[in-house]
């Protein structure tokens, strides 16, 4: 399986499998074949885009169980959520756009 390795001056490296990698870049709107870059001008709405998602997916998930409840069948049981995948993805924006670095991917 492919992986994803972003890179920046200021955190260590992030290695994340191919399909967490893509489904973050997908949420930002950034090109997943790479190289890309994530400028810290972009890194803040970047953030939002990453925590907006991963609330609508619990959303999403918490509509399923209660669908499949009321119907009385078996919850639906899910992958790990993205609020668990993007966390450090997260923590690295941040740490990023505070020392005015960017986060490259694909080089």
């Amino acid at each position: 399986m492919s992986l994803y390795r972003f890179k920046s001056r200021e955190t260590g490296d992030l290695v994340m499998l191919a399909p967490d990698g893509k489904r973050i870049l997908d949420v930002l709107g950034k090109e997943p074949a790479g190289p890309g870059i994530i400028q810290p001008a972009e890194m803040a709405a970047a953030v939002q885009a990453l925590r907006d998602a991963a609330r609508a997916e619990e959303e999403d998930r918490q509509r399923q169980i209660e669908e499949a409840r009321a119907k009385g069948e078996v919850p639906p049981d899910f992958d790990i959520p993205l609020r668990v995948r993007s966390a450090p993805f997260i923590e690295m924006l941040e740490r990023c756009r505070a020392a005015d670095v960017e986060v490259v991917w694909g080089v």
